[in-house]
């Protein structure tokens, strides 16, 4: 038998994390596979209630619409429901209990980590999962002011109650302050979905457009921003970034960053 890890989600063909976990157990030479795995919402409990009895399933990332929900059905031993509150990565214990926890938070800051972001500006987009993992990692470094843009208002101004972070939510489509960074941590502009319809024009030309969707790669909103000169990181950033860290944990070993642009290009090929 061989040892395995895997992602699961509604929907989830549209996942590249095997391309990426693939890839590293290849360069590494590590006996291993990983998977992906459309589970849906009312199998949930049942998906790791199986999982628990497979002695070679080492773990599995976590993703749309389940982020919130595994933290009911997993062990949490790091506090994760307490300061992110929203889980993407489940692992086998040592004694065989199932433990939860995020790689979103770190993945999404590494690509960020040289900018200047004490006391500035960002906004938000979203109040899901995604975002939970995004105000958390702005909150550590001293964010000064953040805007929640919402479908749901109430649910942004509650996120950002929970984090302790100074702002305000307003309505997906109000106008967007003069910024220092714009997010975009929803599930507008993915494939399937509705694009995200921002006008970018307040923003500084300093600002940088991160959108943490990639399929397609390409969003609506990156190509605005790029068509405004303004610096922009995607979704594969953060991707390979939380992937990297749940590799980790998975198999053991870390994963060749020295290879990231050959990564890069097979993801996008």
């Amino acid at each position: 038998m061989t040892r395995y890890a895997e992602v699961i989600g509604d929907p989830i063909s549209h996942s590249k994390s095997p391309i990426i976990h693939k890839f590293w157990l290849d360069a590494l030479g590590i006996e291993g596979d990983y998977r992906r795995t459309h589970v849906l919402g009312d199998d949930l409990a049942g998906y790791f209630a199986r999982a628990r009895d497979d002695a070679d399933w080492r773990g599995c990332n976590v993703t749309i619409p389940h982020k919130l929900a595994v933290m009911d059905l997993v062990g949490d031993p790091g506090g994760v429901r307490s300061t992110i509150g929203a889980m993407n990565t489940v692992i086998r214990g040592e004694d065989g209990a199932l433990i939860g926890t995020n790689t979103d938070a770190g993945g999404f800051f590494s690509p960020i980590a040289g900018l200047e972001l004490e006391g500035r500006h960002a906004v938000v987009v979203g109040a899901g999962g995604g975002a939970r993992a995004v105000l958390f990692a702005l909150s550590r470094v001293g964010i000064g002011r953040v805007t929640v843009l919402n479908r749901n208002v109430l649910k942004a101004a509650a996120l950002l109650s929970s984090f302790g972070v100074k702002g305000d939510a307003l309505p997906i489509g109000a106008p967007l302050p003069a910024a220092d960074l714009l997010v975009n941590a929803s599930p507008l502009g993915m494939g399937g979905q509705p694009p995200l319809d921002l006008d970018l024009d307040p923003l500084p030309e300093h600002a940088v457009v991160y959108d943490i969707v990639y399929a397609p790669l390409e969003t609506p909103l990156l190509a605005q921003a790029r068509d405004r000169e303004l610096d922009t990181v995607d979704g594969l950033e953060m991707l390979v970034g939380q992937a990297a860290l749940a590799f980790e944990l998975f198999f053991g070993a870390e994963p060749p960053r020295d290879r990231d642009e050959e990564l890069r290009a097979l993801l996008t090929a």
